[in-house]
């Protein structure tokens, strides 16, 4: 289908005229403004994608208070220049796995038609998702996920960035910033030992190793973890 083809034939509206109306703040007066007058009964589509099983769960363990307060807080709809519009938010499990995250993400943009797709909770979730909404030309929104892994994980270009995907959270240099004060503050020998997933998208150890060695911490050597591994 051609880049600029609507994706929504029901309605007449675009995902392209979504993400130019400010979708991107999750912003209910600018989603509604670009849909047509003749859509009254249009239903506004938001997918979800977060672990709520398996070894990342902890992530997504208050996923189900949040949603069930949002769908609440919605459940009379949106009002929008004279006009009411439900909202139906549709979650799913990405198991802890990228490959299930991505195939999910999937099931909502081509399954259930979503408008918009969200997305929680590390790399592992986060990118395969994005990539998903990208390819199919779906705005997506994602955190929890320090940005570089999100964005150079995805082989993302500074240069250009990414059209269909936006992604919100603190990035490695913050978490560096806050450990590093933790340690300086204990009367230590500075040496810090940790165990680290091996995913591509995981904290690269030279990034942690040059960080320690900034404040005179000696990183102890030690064997990564799998991925899928608790710990």
């Amino acid at each position: 289908m051609p880049k600029d083809a609507s994706h929504d034939l029901n309605s007449g509206i675009s995902r392209r005229t979504l993400v130019r109306a400010g979708l991107g703040a999750i912003a209910a007066p600018a989603v509604l403004r670009v849909i047509p007058a003749n859509a009254q009964s249009r239903v506004i589509k938001i997918g979800h994608v977060s672990p709520k099983t398996g070894p990342l769960a902890g992530f997504g363990e208050a996923d189900g208070f949040i949603l069930e307060q949002v769908r609440g807080i919605l459940s009379k709809g949106l009002q929008s220049g004279g006009r009411t519009y439900q909202v139906q938010i549709i979650s799913k499990d990405s198991q802890s796995s990228g490959s299930r995250a991505a195939e999910v993400a999937s099931e909502l943009i081509l399954g259930d038609k979503v408008d918009l797709i969200l997305a929680s909770a590390t790399p592992d979730t986060t990118n395969p998702v994005a990539d998903q909404a990208e390819v199919n030309e779906v705005p997506c929104i994602t955190t929890n996920c320090p940005w570089q892994p999100y964005f150079f994980g995805r082989k993302g270009d500074p240069a250009k960035g990414f059209t269909w995907t936006y992604h919100f959270f603190w990035g490695l240099e913050d978490v560096i910033g806050a450990f590093l004060a933790l340690w300086d503050s204990a009367a230590t020998n500075k040496v810090v030992a940790g165990s680290f997933p091996t995913t591509p998208t995981a904290m690269p150890g030279a990034i942690r190793s040059a960080a320690c060695r900034r404040r005179s911490q000696r990183p102890a050597t030690s064997s990564p973890i799998p991925a899928a591994t608790s710990s």
